[in-house]
Order: C-alpha cells, then structure tokens, then sequence
C-alpha cells in the first residue's frame, strides 16, 4: 500500500504557476517570472502546510497547438529537484509525467534519484499524453501509447522498487541485471494515475495508488470515483486509493478586481464550507488554483488559505 495522506481527511495540494503556461489557465504576469518567483511561491506553500506542490510535462509543443498551450512546459525531473532543495515538508508530484515518452529504465533513474534526493517526498503522477506530434518526434507510436504507459508502469514498479537489480520481462521492454543506485527512499513511490477517459479510469483503478481527475466537474466525480472502485473490486485490489480533484478558481477575501464569474470568493468560513463537499464527494485531496495578478498578491492568498481555509476544511 502506498497511501500518502492520512485517511478521512481532506488534503490541498496546488500546481505550480509559471512552469506551465497553457493559456487556459496561466495568469499574464506568469510570462515574465523567473525562478526566483517560482522558488518563493514554493517556500510559500511549504510554510502555509499545503501536501503537495505539481509540475507539469511536455518535450515539445508543435505549432499548430502552441497559441493554446503555449511553448513554456519545465521539465518536471528538473523542476521538482529544484523545488526538492528549497522546500522541507511538501510532498512534490508529478502532475502529470508522461512516462511512456521514455524508456522505464531512464524514468527511474530520475525518479529514484529525486526521492532519494527530496527524503522521500516523491509522488509520480502519470498520464498517456495527448500531443502526436510530441510522440512522433521521439518514436514512439502514439496509437498504441496506452499500453505502452501501461507497460511502463508495470516496468517502473520492478525498477523503483528496492532491488538494485530490478528485473522486468515484457512486450515491449526487458531488463536484468542491470544495477541502479541510488534507490528510491520510499519504499513503494506512490503512482497517482491522471485522466478522466475509460481507458484512464481503469488504469487508475488498476495499476494506481491514486486518481487525479481531469476537468471533471464536481457532479460527475461521484460516478468515477464509484467505478475506480467497481473495478478494484473486481481486480482484487482491497488496498485504499486516494481520490483527487481539482477545484474551481478561488480568491481568499473580497477580489477588487475582475476574477472571473466561476472563481470562489468570500471569506475563509464560506470557502471551506464549500471546497468540504469535495469530500462528501468521496474525494480525499483537492488540487487548488488561486487568481492573481503578481507573485506577491499569489503568495499572499496561499498564506491566507493556509492560515485561514485549511483548518476548517475538515471540521
């Protein structure tokens, strides 16, 4: 088992600004930031008690999406090794790595490192991806990538589990004998499986310590998270699996300026009585987004929340 929050509480993580900048939902003032925003958004949250902190993952963005998605996607390895070093406490994930972009053996050499490097506070967040053209380039066929991630996860619990000399036989990729160390710190990395689709749900029902929803508004979540666990039963799996979501926009306070007609405002009391029917919902962590217009006025709604919203989010 490979739980990462206690059971029966509920638990706000948040993705980071500025190492993505997809234009559904970066703020302008991410175009200019530098890592020394990032890096204080991170501490931040590290000190306002958030579970967990999320990068994104592209390689590489055609043109023909770049006016949506834009071209600025960090490396998520790099970047939560980075925020690995200035942070203490949170958890940091990988929201989502599109592992089958590479060979098992190569993600967990990464992976395996940096929960070795950050004490243990990995959390691998996976997804297929959806970008052809990103699949294309690297060779790897983009019809068949839900088994190949499928493959590759069960590949990566042999390599990030605690043998130096992991073996794995399969269709597409094989290994033995081939030693790696550092080995990760945490004995069982948590797999939090991204995705919305059937063919994601059931990867997540059956390969995942975890859910991580995409776009799913509240009122479909309890019919997935109700599946997810139809389909463990029928796997077999009595192990727990946490479920996530991901919150509407939200501003701490009165906003005195236009923040969009679906974000959350108010005070701390009518927030939190509204992001804990999440888990009336069955939901066990939820994923939340802040507006703002600098980094300043960013670091001060995570310290609101976390001061103000999160205590009485499991009252």
């Amino acid at each position: 088992m490979a739980r990462v929050f206690p059971e029966g509480r509920l638990v706000h993580g948040m993705q980071l600004p500025i190492q993505s900048q997809s234009t559904i939902y970066a703020e302008p003032w991410e175009a200019a930031a530098t890592a020394v925003d990032l890096a204080e958004i991170a501490r931040a949250a590290d000190r306002a008690g958030f579970g967990y902190l999320a990068t994104c993952d592209h390689v590489a963005i055609p043109r023909r999406l770049a006016g949506p998605m834009s071209t600025v996607w960090y490396d998520p390895v790099a970047t939560l090794s980075f925020l690995a070093g200035i942070t203490e406490h949170v958890r940091l994930l990988s929201h989502v790595a599109i592992l089958g972009l590479r060979h098992p053996l190569i993600s967990a050499k990464q992976y395996a490192t940096l929960d070795h490097l950050c004490g243990g506070r990995l959390i691998l967040g996976v997804g297929a991806g959806h970008v052809q053209e990103e699949f294309e380039a690297l060779g790897v066929d983009f019809a068949r990538r839900g088994a190949v991630l499928d493959e590759t996860l069960d590949a990566l619990r042999r390599a990030l589990g605690p043998e130096e000399y992991p073996e794995f036989e399969g269709e597409l990729f094989s290994f033995k004998d081939l030693g790696q160390l550092p080995r990760p710190v945490q004995e069982r990395i948590p797999v939090w499986v991204g995705g919305s689709s059937p063919a994601a749900v059931r990867r997540a029902a059956v390969r995942g310590d975890g859910w991580l929803p995409q776009g799913d508004p509240r009122e479909r979540l309890p019919q997935q998270i109700a599946r997810i666990k139809e389909l463990r039963e029928e796997a077999g799996l009595a192990d727990p699996i946490e479920f996530g979501a991901i919150t509407e926009a939200l501003y701490v306070g009165e906003p005195g300026w236009d923040t969009g007609r679906r974000t959350l405002t108010g005070k701390a009391e009518a927030l939190a009585e509204s992001l804990r029917e999440y888990r009336g919902l069955g939901v066990d962590q939820i994923q939340v987004r802040f507006r703002s217009r600098d980094r300043a006025e960013l670091v001060d709604q995570i310290t609101a929340f976390g001061a103000e919203v999160a205590p009485l989010l499991n009252d």
